[in-house]
């Protein structure tokens, strides 16, 4: 639920008031007015990190939601820390993003409660300038797009097909001059060779499509940034069947795809001067009688083959038509995005996404970028010598490395063989797929990385 911001100049009543106080522990306390006033401990206010205030802004909606509060209050200059030198807007920015995404929880298939789901409806600012204000906005929009991800990765596979990010793509483009959608079929997809996806999507009843956004906010022949995103809608692992407990949450394996659409949407909305194209290749991986084999050899629409080993492996295949169909665009960057292996879980945790790219500049500023946005990324190697270890023996390329070693690395030399010819980046958000306890954000998808690709369009 989306909040109202009001500027008064003075605190009305019946409101839960916010402050920052010099104590190690949380007191929520009842004032004598009879109004909530909310006291968030900050026991050691020089210490406090960018990292630290967005936990902060969340406590804060988290805290007066555990009160039931429908408005709160607070003094904009209370979470003015002069050593962060963040300017007003930038601060009003970050305090509505992280006060939206902390109000966010998925609730459309629960029944609603007598008194109702415990949501902030309207969020009172004093102190607040101009500026400020200014970022209030901006951040609004922004958090409004991260948690119509987050609703978007929630959804029951059973409700999400590949023509519903299909129909996603266009709700998000309806009514945008510089905004539209091309959706391609088997029959399309056919015509360009586009192997990988059609191979992975044979085993389902659901007819697989390939998703083209485009947002033309910049110079008519300015080169476009182009983000790829995972579009899996369910993914069981095919013939090679995902043991139960792994099944389970496998309705995000479209969260790339999902991320993707609404970070160039939020682009739009807020009139970045960027061409951004969103490409989506949307399937569900289903064993059946005309699933894709173990051992099948299938040919990508770059040419080269791909050599099954085992359906599991899915997303990177189809991703290897998507990166390749980017060339036609002559981008000045691609990334893409993919909810793609459990090893970059093993390796990082659940606390940052791992990147790869072979270019150092690039690398460094998507760490940077990750730091700024709150959507953090760490980098794994990804040297030449991987690229042995994805060679096919009845294929140019497999789609698993030889051994059970580095999968989140191999994966990524997979994808590097189909992203030749422009700038590049692979961003593995399986570990971020979900919000994790501590972040005080509601349980199911965490909206990664619709952030920092924004940062990416309007700064790359």
């Amino acid at each position: 639920m989306a909040m109202k911001y009001i500027f008064p100049k003075v605190a009305s009543t019946g409101v839960a008031n916010i402050r920052i106080a010099s104590a190690k522990e949380d007191e929520v306390v009842r004032a004598a007015s009879g109004d909530l006033e909310i006291s968030i401990g900050v026991f050691e206010p020089e210490k406090m990190t960018r990292r630290k205030l967005i936990l902060l802004f969340r406590k804060a909606v988290v805290l007066a939601k555990s009160k039931r509060a429908k408005r709160i209050a607070l003094n904009a200059h209370d979470f003015l820390f002069s050593h962060l030198d963040l300017k007003e807007k930038e601060l009003g920015e970050l305090l509505a993003i992280h006060f939206e995404m902390a109000n966010f929880q998925f609730t459309e298939f629960l029944t609603e409660p007598k008194e109702g789901f415990p949501f902030v409806e309207t969020v009172e600012i004093l102190g607040a300038s101009k500026s400020f204000r200014e970022g209030i906005e901006r951040g609004r929009m922004i958090g409004e797009e991260t948690n119509a991800c987050r609703r978007l990765a929630n959804l029951p596979g059973g409700d999400v097909t590949p023509e519903t990010l299909v129909a996603e793509a266009r709700r998000v483009a309806k009514g945008k001059k510089n905004m539209s959608v091309k959706a391609l079929g088997v029959p399309e997809m056919e015509k360009l060779k586009m192997g990988g996806v059609l191979g992975v999507g044979k085993g389902s009843e659901i007819p697989s499509r390939f998703i083209i956004l485009e947002y033309r906010g910049g110079k008519k022949n300015e080169a476009p940034i182009v983000f790829v995103g995972k579009g899996v809608t369910f993914d069981t692992g095919g013939i090679n069947l995902k043991p139960s407990d792994a099944i389970l949450g496998m309705n995000m394996d479209m969260s790339g795809g999902a991320a993707v659409i609404h970070a160039t949407a939020l682009a739009a909305r807020l009139g970045i001067q960027k061409n951004i194209v969103a490409l989506v290749p949307a399937v569900e991986n289903m064993p059946s009688g005309s699933s894709y084999r173990p051992g099948d050899v299938l040919r990508s629409m770059s040419g080269k083959t791909i050599e099954v080993l085992n359906t599991d492996a899915e997303g990177r295949i189809i991703l290897a038509d998507a990166l390749h169909y980017a060339k036609r665009y002559k981008p000045s960057l691609v990334v893409d995005v993919a909810t793609l292996t459990g090893a970059a879980l093993v390796a990082l945790g659940e606390r940052a996404s791992a990147v790869f790219t072979r270019d150092g500049e690039l690398e460094t500023k998507l760490r940077e970028l990750g730091e700024t946005s709150g959507d953090y990324v760490w980098p794994l190697p990804l040297w030449e010598e991987y690229d042995e270890e994805i060679k096919g023996t009845f294929g140019d390329v497999a789609n698993l490395g030889r051994t059970k070693w580095g999968g989140a690395i191999t994966a990524a030399a997979f994808l590097a063989q189909f992203a030749e010819g422009y700038r590049w980046a692979h961003i593995d958000i399986a570990p971020r797929m979900t919000a994790v306890e501590g972040e005080f954000l509601a349980k199911g998808a965490a909206g990664a990385p619709v952030r920092l690709l924004l940062k990416i369009a309007e700064e790359m």
